[in-house]
């Protein structure tokens, strides 16, 4: 299985909690006016690799201190089935990372997805520059909910992610 990659970073403070490694997927439908990754809109872009690729490519960016691995883009869910399959591999190779994806979909939407149980935080929502807040931790705008899927999971409705520095 390919997927369609824009990037792959290390050591980001600003996609999550900790130091953590950043996968962008390309592509993504909505365009959001203001959007701050327009690179990674076009399904054309980036370039196409395996899974295996992939994997290689996001154990070298590993290190003793990563804290997790973020799944943006674009939008990583355009490519579910790759992500599905990527999010397996790695959440065995790797039991002690937190893993988050962001996406333009609304949790309601996606909530009966299987990657989601493989998910510890979803961002979700569509980026809307007029409710753009600069104060906000790891989102853009104040549509979008951090939503802690381990307790959703356990507690059965929907909770927001608290960080635990706040």
């Amino acid at each position: 299985m390919k997927i369609r990659l824009g990037g792959i970073t290390s050591n980001s403070v600003v996609d999550g909690p900790g130091l953590r490694t950043v996968v962008f997927f390309q592509g993504c439908p909505r365009h959001c006016p203001g959007c701050h990754n327009e690179e990674l809109l076009t399904l054309e872009g980036g370039r196409e690799i395996s899974l295996e690729e992939a994997q290689q490519e996001i154990a070298a960016t590993i290190s003793p201190i990563t804290k997790g691995i973020t799944f943006s883009g674009g939008d990583p869910l355009l490519q579910k089935e790759g992500l599905y399959e990527l999010l397996k591999s790695l959440r065995q190779a790797y039991p002690g990372l937190d893993f988050w994806v962001f996406t333009g979909y609304q949790f309601e939407e996606l909530q009966d997805l299987p990657l989601l149980e493989l998910v510890d935080v979803l961002v979700d929502g569509p980026f809307r520059q007029e409710l753009r807040d600069w104060d906000l931790a790891f989102r853009g705008s104040s549509n979008q909910r951090i939503i802690d899927l381990s307790k959703t999971r356990h507690q059965g409705r929907l909770v927001e992610w608290q960080s635990p520095f706040l």
